[in-house]
C-alpha cells in the first residue's frame, strides 16, 4: 500500500510521523513524496491555536483534492474536535492521541505476503516532510496547568518514554546518517519525573552524550522552571547546541499569573542571566503571547519594554487564541482583534530587532553548519542550514553538501539569515 504523511504544527508532531512512517515501511508499505500518489493519506492535525486548527482542516481538503486517497486523521485538532474532522472530505478514520501509537498496526496492518523486516537505520520522509534532523520524541502530555493551553486536554498528563525505546530510537537515527538529534516532547523537562528510576532530563542527556557522541544534541523547548543549576552542566558537554527555547508567554507579572504561569518577569530574567554566564554565546529563543483577556495597554508595555531588555536570539510572537475547554474560555475583557494585531506587530518588531543584534554579533567569525537544504542553480549549490546556536545561513557551494558540516565565515546578517562564506579547502 502507497502511504503519505503530512503534518502541521510543533516538533513532536514530525517526531511522530517519522515513527509511524518508521512502522509502515516495517510492516511493507510504500511510502511516497505526495497525497496525490498514495492509497492512504495520514494527518497529524495541531490545535494549539484556531490558526492551526484551520492549517488542519486545510491540509485534510488539499489531500482530498489531490487524489482519491483514504484519509486519516489524528493528532491534537483529531482529538479534541472528531465530529468536525469527520465531516472533511475522505475522512475515513479519526485516531486519537492517546491511540496514536498503534495506528499502523491498527489500521493499516501488515500486508497479506507479510511485512518487511524492522529497519535498523533512519530514513528521511519523502517530498516536503524530509528533514536531516532527527527529531526523537522523549516524552508526551504535560502537568502544567496554563489557561490557554488545550495541549493538556489533547495529550493529557505527562508521560515520559522509556530510555530503551529513546536509544533505540537515536541509534536508527544515527545509523541512517543523522548528525543532529533533536529531543522534543510536549514538556520536555519533565522527563522522567513519572518513572522513579528513570533519572532527569540531565541524566538522560548526559547518557546520550556519553554513549552515542551525536555531532549535534539539541533540545525543542524547555520551560523556564525545569531548569536549574544542576542543567547548566550540559551546556558545555560536546555536541550540546548552544541554543534553548524557553517560551515567556508575558513579560507582565499580572499577565503571567491570570496565564497560570509558573514564573515571574524577575525569574526569567534571573535565569537568562545564570545561563549566560555558563555559556556566554547561548541563543536564547521564546514565544510570546499578545492580547490575552484583561491585558491592558499598561500591561501589554510593560511586557514589550521587559522583552527589549533580554536581547533575545529571536522568538515567536502570536495572538491569544482562544480554546475551548480551556480556563481562559471564560475570562472577561477580551482584546478586540484589531487590537491584538497591533500589539502583535510592535512585538514582533522588538523580537525582530533584537534577532538582529544577536546574529550581527558573529559577522567576521567562524561557525560550523550542518546543511539542511541543496538546491543547484546553473551549475552553483545554493545551500541552506543551521549553526549550533541556530543562525540560519545561506552560502554558495559546488557540491550537493545536504545533511554536511561546514566551517563557514559569516558575513551580513539580512531578515531571515546571514549569509555565509565556505572557506576554502573546507565542504
Amino acid at each position: 500500500m502507497k502511504v503519505y504523511f503530512d503534518t502541521i504544527g510543533c516538533r513532536l508532531n514530525q517526531s511522530e510521523i517519522e515513527k509511524m512512517a518508521s512502522q509502515a515501511r516495517a510492516n511493507g508499505h510504500e511510502l511516497v513524496a505526495r497525497a496525490a500518489q498514495a492509497d492512504v493519506v495520514i494527518i497529524n492535525t495541531c490545535a494549539v491555536t484556531l490558526a492551526a486548527s484551520s492549517d488542519s482542516r486545510m491540509k485534510i481538503r488539499q489531500a482530498a483534492r489531490a487524489g482519491r486517497a483514504r484519509i486519516i486523521a489524528t493528532g491534537c485538532y483529531a482529538t479534541i474536535a472528531p465530529e468536525e474532522v469527520g465531516k472533511l472530505p475522505q475522512v475515513s478514520d479519526i485516531i486519537c492521541n492517546q491511540e496514536k501509537d498503534n495506528l499502523i498496526q491498527g489500521i493499516l496492518g501488515k500486508p497479506a505476503a507479510g511485512g518487511e523486516p524492522a529497519a535498523s537505520a533512519r530514513v528521511p520522509l519523502p517530498g516536503r516532510q524530509h528533514r536531516t534532523r532527527a527529531f526523537i520524541k522523549v516524552q508526551d502530555g504535560c502537568d502544567n496547568f496554563c489557561t490557554f493551553c488545550i495541549t493538556r486536554i489533547a495529550r493529557g498528563r505527562s508521560v515520559s518514554q522509556p530510555k530503551e525505546e529513546i536509544y533505540r530510537d537515536i541509534g536508527a537515527a544515527l545509523k541512517g546518517g543523522v548528525k543532529e538529534i533533536v529531543l522534543t516532547g510536549v514538556n520536555l523537562g519533565s522527563w522522567g519525573r513519572d518513572k522513579a528510576s528513570s533519572g532527569t532530563l540531565v541524566d538522560l542527556i548526559k547518557g546520550i552524550i556519553a554513549d552515542f557522541s551525536p555531532s549535534r544534541l539539541r533540545l525543542s523547548s524547555l520551560e523556564p522552571w525545569d531548569i536549574d543549576e544542576n542543567f547548566l552542566e550540559v551546556l558545555t558537554l560536546p555536541g550540546f547546541c548552544r541554543h534553548l527555547h524557553l517560551p515567556l508567554q508575558s513579560g507582565s507579572q499580572g499577565v503571567l499569573q491570570r496565564m497560570g504561569r509558573r514564573n515571574t518577569p524577575q525569574d526569567f530574567l534571573n535565569l537568562l542571566e545564570m545561563i549566560r554566564k555558563a555559556a556566554p554565546d547561548i541563543a536564547i529563543t521564546t514565544d510570546i503571547m499578545v492580547g490575552f483577556p484583561g491585558e491592558t495597554e499598561a500591561e501589554f508595555e510593560e511586557g514589550l519594554e521587559f522583552v527589549r531588555s533580554l536581547n533575545l536570539a529571536g522568538g515567536h510572537v502570536f495572538n491569544f487564541s482562544l480554546r475551548p475547554g480551556t480556563p481562559a474560555e471564560r475570562f472577561p475583557d477580551r482584546i478586540p482583534p484589531a487590537v491584538r494585531k497591533e500589539r502583535s506587530e510592535r512585538m514582533r518588531a522588538v523580537v525582530e530587532s533584537s534577532r538582529l543584534a544577536y546574529h550581527s554579533g558573529f559577522s567576521g567569525k567562524v561557525a560550523q553548519v550542518l546543511w539542511e537544504q541543496a538546491i543547484a542553480d546553473n551549475g552553483i549549490w545554493q545551500v541552506e542550514g543551521l549553526t549550533d546556536n541556530y543562525l540560519r545561513i545561506r552560502a554558495e557551494a559546488e557540491t550537493n553538501l545536504q545533511n554536511e558540516l561546514s566551517d563557514v565565515l559569516l558575513l551580513e546578517s539580512r531578515s531571515s539569515f546571514v549569509a555565509g562564506k565556505i572557506l576554502p579547502g573546507k565542504k
